[in-house]
């Protein structure tokens, strides 16, 4: 049905409805699409990626779910189910006809190998909820470093107090940011310096914490020391205050540097996620495949046939595993409660 009208018009269509003696109900979240899955119409990868399209932002995103949508992780695990299919199927053969025919069991380990390093560079793709939630980039420094007034810059709005009293801001603020299609989580951090204030002293030690977790940082303090992310230094008031040698001369009142603060963070933001084409895996993928990396170097360290055919056999249970084999359904409730109702 198509109804015309606000809410109440649906209601009331929805109210009388559940009054005929149709048995009809509301669909559960995602109830068709888990239907499709289970008759074998889509397989769990293809289920994932559309649940990641009906929440993608940015361009980005949109690529990538539409890619996994339409299977091209489903087609990549294929491919590796046959490859241990057919390492399988010779071991077995070198079983049962031991010593009745020549069997060249060095192709067995050749194709392992070959397996393998094509699962490692699948892994060396970054993660898949790089793209999926976005690049957190923390904004820190000391108070009245112009955070703030950065923070509202970059997301178009006032999304933060901008206040000259130090200490304002006492807790994190983030918001989203699509750069060149690219998803980052933009987090506004409190003043880092010692204070007696403990309400601020919670807001400094999250401001911390925030750093921890960034992808990337934006250093308005100028002194930080050597971090793992990558970090943007800038020089913030660059139309009042003189800059800091090696930093971006920047002013969120001119728009001064903005630009150049933007094309560094699509620059780092391109280096971090996946790069279009690619094939990025969530965890859950990720777990799974070490662990099939961990039977076939088992199967390679044996010369038991019987042994190394046990190894092959679980890395084909766990791939089995990501494609919608058993064991699955706590994990398929959480993934169609993303689900609007019916899709």
């Amino acid at each position: 049905m198509h109804l015309h009208g606000g809410r109440a018009v649906v209601d009331a269509v929805l109210s009388t409805l559940s009054e005929l003696d149709l048995g009809l109900r509301l669909a559960e979240p995602g109830e068709f699409t888990r239907r499709a899955l289970l008759n074998g119409r889509m397989d769990l990868s293809a289920v994932e990626g559309l649940a990641d399209l009906l929440t993608a932002e940015t361009e980005r995103q949109r690529k990538e779910a539409l890619r996994r949508a339409d299977g091209a992780l489903a087609r990549r695990l294929g491919d590796w189910t046959r490859a241990l299919l057919a390492i399988a199927a010779r071991i077995e053969a070198e079983i049962d006809y031991d010593g009745e025919i020549e069997l060249d069991t060095d192709s067995n380990a050749d194709s392992i190998l070959a397996l393998a390093a094509e699962i490692d560079a699948a892994l060396a793709v970054p993660p898949a909820e790089r793209l999926r939630d976005g690049l957190r980039v923390a904004i820190v420094g000391p108070p009245n470093a112009g955070k703030s007034t950065l923070f509202n810059a970059l997301v178009g709005r006032d999304a933060a107090i901008v206040s000259d009293i130090p200490g304002t801001t006492r807790d994190a603020i983030e918001r989203p940011l699509s750069i060149a299609g690219m998803p980052f989580v933009l987090v506004d951090t409190a003043g880092l310096r010692e204070t007696d204030d403990p309400i601020e002293r919670i807001g400094v030690e999250r401001a911390h914490n925030q750093r921890a977790l960034a992808d990337i940082i934006i250093d308005l303090r100028g002194d930080m020391e050597e971090e793992e992310q990558p970090v943007i230094s800038v020089s913030a008031k660059a139309d009042i205050i003189a800059s800091r040698d090696g930093a971006l001369a920047l002013s969120a009142m001119t728009g001064e540097g903005l630009a150049t603060l933007h094309a560094r963070l699509a620059n780092i933001g391109s280096r971090l996620l996946p790069r279009e084409g690619e094939v990025a895996l969530d965890r859950r993928y990720r777990e799974r495949l070490y662990e099939v990396r961990t039977e076939l170097d088992a199967a390679l360290a044996t010369s038991d046939p019987l042994l190394r055919a046990e190894h092959i056999r679980i890395a084909r249970e766990r791939i089995d595993s990501l494609t919608g084999g058993a064991g699955i359904e706590d994990m398929l409730d959480a993934l169609f409660g993303r689900f609007c109702l019916g899709k």
